[in-house]
């Protein structure tokens, strides 16, 4: 394994892959289109698919890859086939982000152990929300502060509110909670820019123009990539980075390059396209995979298979972005 030192906001040192600015991918899970079982291969090729077209890290068992759908063996599959494949291509150095959340604290460290076994590197983790009446600041601030107490992994807040029953962590929450040593980024699903700038100057966040002490403020979604530099972020965690990789790593290289101009003019083009594949959801995201690269198939019940009108749709809605896509 390829490890590098790495402090977070607390100069706390870990020693694995580090976590570098850039484009990082929620990778899809594929199955097989009769059984729904697992498509081993298919997680394997787009892994590697990913690291060629220049992201610097993958995040397996996100929303994206439908965690609440797959066993905890299932899970540990992903996880491993996506190590392994990234290795065997020679991606040694490429992290691996694995979403662990469950509801309680106890569960959360079980599945954070199956994690690392599994070859993961850092942990992704929303808050408890199941029990949502009774789940207040300082039941999210606990929450964090006893699982990264006995975390083998470092952590990476989830601030994702359509996921956790509305539970959207403001910046004082979120600076407070990161002061643990064990806590090394957040991931800003919600899209509040404001709310990114403000942790990302609190914790001297990472950037491509300074190491910072290290600690990640990452964009959720790749229609704010530009906007994310713009805030001091330190990269996107983006699932429209499964279908057009390299158009999110131009716009990125592009600003960073000091091309600020070209960037958001590219930038424009990649959220038009990623707005189709948000409203289309996880259905949606697989479909264009399945269109211009002839892979991906459906999600696993209950979520709806597309029909061919949807399916054109969105291959018709994202047609610009990826013309710009195939010519990188």
């Amino acid at each position: 394994m390829t490890e590098t030192a790495q402090q977070n906001g607390t100069g706390h040192t870990t020693s694995r892959r580090p976590l570098l600015p850039g484009i990082y991918a929620p990778t899809m899970t594929f199955f097989d289109h009769e059984t729904e079982e697992l498509d081993i291969p298919t997680i394997k090729k787009h892994a590697v698919r990913l690291a060629e077209a220049g992201l610097v890290g993958l995040v397996t068992m996100g929303s994206n890859g439908e965690a609440v759908h797959l066993s905890r063996d299932e899970k540990a599959a992903v996880t491993r086939a996506t190590r392994e494949a990234l290795d065997a291509a020679g991606f040694k150095q490429v992290p691996v982000i694995v979403g662990a959340s469950e509801g309680s604290v106890r569960g959360t460290v079980s599945l954070i152990k199956e994690a690392e076994a599994a070859g993961g590197d850092y942990v992704l983790l929303l808050p408890p929300s199941y029990f949502r009446a009774h789940i207040d600041e300082e039941s999210i601030y606990n929450y964090f502060m006893d699982v990264a107490d006995s975390s083998p992994l470092p952590i990476i807040l989830y601030n994702y509110p359509g996921a956790v029953s509305g539970i959207d962590m403001d910046s004082d929450l979120l600076i407070r909670i990161a002061q643990h040593k064990n806590i090394v980024g957040t991931k800003f699903t919600c899209g509040n820019t404001g709310k990114l700038t403000r942790v990302a100057l609190a914790t001297n966040a990472l950037t491509p123009f300074s190491k910072g002490s290290g600690y990640m403020a990452i964009g959720g979604m790749c229609d704010f990539t530009a906007q994310t530099l713009v805030s001091g972020g330190s990269g996107i965690i983006a699932g429209g980075a499964n279908v057009m990789p390299k158009v999110c790593v131009k716009v990125w290289n592009l600003y960073t390059e000091g091309k600020r101009d070209e960037a958001f003019e590219l930038q424009k083009i990649l959220s038009k396209g990623d707005w189709v594949l948000t409203k289309a959801a996880i259905a949606g995201t697989k479909s264009a995979l399945q269109s211009y690269y002839g892979y991906g198939g459906y999600p696993r019940r209950p979520l709806k298979r597309l029909d061919e009108v949807k399916t054109n749709g969105i291959k018709d809605g994202i047609e610009e972005v990826m013309k710009y896509e195939k010519s990188l």
